[in-house]
């Protein structure tokens, strides 16, 4: 199965994506205690959500950023919504003791932008790829730069054709 620009699709199910979730926040439990997290919206929010109930943590703020315009191709980098100025300032202007939370890190042009902000910061992803990994401290799984991840919450049920195409 391959997305429209050929990329290997990678569907994630609801149940999959929550014990994935679940795995990082075992990750992150062991590495201490959290002031806050900010989510990178949208695909940060349900990580953020279910890691917040896991760790305990009540201040969840966002920070909104578009790179993908049309589902499929990554444009410039758009803040949307920046990090509450007293979420930084009651952390410190270096954010030590936030978690960023985000579903997935691609390139690692949203996870410089936002780790720029927050530069001692824990950045944490449920999936990354090779071009971006560099930008994580914590993730549960690495998959490939050309494949697509389709996350439950982006899609609905249809036929799916086998992998194996006949002869």
């Amino acid at each position: 199965m391959a997305d429209p620009a050929g990329n290997k699709a990678f569907p994630v199910s609801w149940d999959q994506f929550h014990r994935d979730a679940r795995a990082l926040a075992w990750r992150l439990a062991s590495l201490g205690q959290w002031k806050a997290i900010v989510c990178i919206t949208r695909g940060g929010l349900v990580p953020a959500a279910v890691i917040a109930r896991e760790l305990s943590i009540r201040i969840i703020e966002t920070v909104s950023v578009a790179s993908y315009h049309d589902y499929q191709t990554q444009a410039d980098l758009l803040i949307l919504k920046e990090i509450s100025p007293k979420l930084i300032a009651d952390s410190g202007p270096d954010g030590e003791g936030i978690l960023i939370i985000d579903d997935l890190v691609d390139t690692g042009k949203t996870a410089k932008a936002v780790r720029a902000m927050l530069p001692k910061s824990h950045f944490a992803t449920v999936y990354a790829k090779p071009l971006g990994r560099p930008m994580v401290d914590t993730y549960v799984t690495e998959v490939s730069q050309d494949t697509w991840i389709y996350f439950p919450w982006d899609m609905g049920w249809s036929f799916q054709p086998p992998i194996a195409k006949e002869s």
